[in-house]
């Protein structure tokens, strides 16, 4: 692998991570934004940049970190499978259990408080609704949540990696016998938005077309001759704006609404991929030439699995006690994530320092 793929893999690692504070961390009155989520408020500047951001442009993040999983685990398939499969047991079961069990825990001791408690009932982010004190749902649903629905919801992206780096043997065989098969039926699932736990379309096709695009060769670098970087870009930009406007305009209640609204978020997703992807190389080499930016990027699997529900619970209660400032939505949206991330990668600094072991556990050694 070339030096220059190396950091852009290290690079949209970090930036995608980082960027999952600004697609949590909005405070629209949805509390769950999908593909295919109307907004059902106003429209102001305040409405439309965050759910541009937060369910537009910001979306090709996951798809990105899929693929170049998918890619990365094909690169090093030489290893044994059996020695592989536990070793991403504990890089990934592991740190999933734990950081499960301290939201877990967070959550439960701020339930204890009459103050902070009206915050976690408020921020809603019980994946099954049921949003009662843990006290009232008892052992059984606590089990539940640690398994199953973690309050730290994006935790359900490295159960999805782990399940996919299981099956890898048979994704690998068959995209050597029938890739054109397996690779548009993938990609149809990931159209129709099939998702089953934590199995969804975009997992399979993504990590599926990374394998793909290692195995064969191809380069990641060298742009191809049917691309163009600037087209795709406005594109992207262009259909962000334009599905932003649609989930304003048209009526939530009819299918063909969240239809188009759906397909507009997928083929922005694509564009945003390839134009962002190729016509990142400067800034990729100026950023990882610089001695800060590599080391807070070793920090990206700890704010990926802290920020929530620290953020959650911190926008909540922001957007509650400082509405007197001005435009104070807008405000808290472009601040407190930001905040979040600094005091993750702050947090994880001393760990690494002070803990190091338990710091390698809750990482599954990334970042050393």
């Amino acid at each position: 692998m070339s030096r220059l793929l190396s950091l852009k893999f290290r690079f949209f690692t970090f930036i995608s991570i980082t960027m999952l504070a600004y697609v949590h961390g909005y405070n629209l009155n949805n509390n769950y934004l999908s593909p295919f989520s109307m907004v059902e408020e106003p429209l102001s500047f305040t409405t439309f940049f965050e759910y541009l951001t937060a369910n537009g442009l910001l979306r090709f993040r996951i798809p990105l970190l899929f693929l170049i999983s998918g890619y990365l685990f094909a690169y090093n398939d030489q290893r044994p499978y059996g020695a592989t499969i536990r070793k991403r047991f504990k890089t990934l079961v592991v740190p999933y259990l734990l950081w499960s069990a301290l939201a877990l825990l967070f959550t439960f001791l701020l339930q204890q408080i009459p103050f902070t408690a009206e915050i976690v009932a408020g921020s809603r982010l019980d994946q099954l609704g049921d949003n009662r004190p843990y006290t009232e749902i008892g052992w059984a649903g606590v089990f539940t949540r640690l398994i199953i629905a973690p309050i730290d919801y994006p935790l359900w992206f490295i159960l999805a990696l782990f399940f996919y780096n299981l099956i890898y043997p048979f994704i690998r065989w068959i995209l050597a016998t029938a890739p054109y098969v397996w690779l548009p039926f993938t990609f149809l699932l990931w159209l129709i938005l099939i998702q089953f736990w934590i199995v969804d379309g975009s997992g399979l096709f993504f990590f599926s077309l990374g394998i793909w695009l290692q195995k064969k060769n191809y380069s990641l670098e060298k742009k191809p001759s049917w691309l163009s970087v600037g087209v795709f870009f406005i594109l992207f930009i262009g259909i962000c704006v334009i599905k932003t406007f649609m989930a304003f305009e048209l009526d939530p209640e009819l299918f063909l609404s969240r239809l188009l609204v759906a397909i507009l978020f997928k083929v922005a997703v694509l564009c945003g991929l390839l134009s962002i992807w190729y016509g990142s190389d400067e800034v990729v080499k100026w950023c990882m030439n610089k001695k800060w930016f590599h080391q807070i990027s070793g920090y990206a699997f700890f704010i990926f699995a802290a920020h929530v529900p620290l953020l959650p619970y911190t926008m909540h209660f922001a957007t509650k006690y400082f509405s007197f400032l001005p435009y104070h939505r807008l405000t808290l949206y472009l601040v407190v994530p930001g905040l979040i991330v600094l005091f993750c990668i702050f947090s994880g600094s001393l760990l690494k320092r002070y803990l190091p072991k338990f710091y390698l556990l809750l990482t599954g050694g990334r970042g050393f």
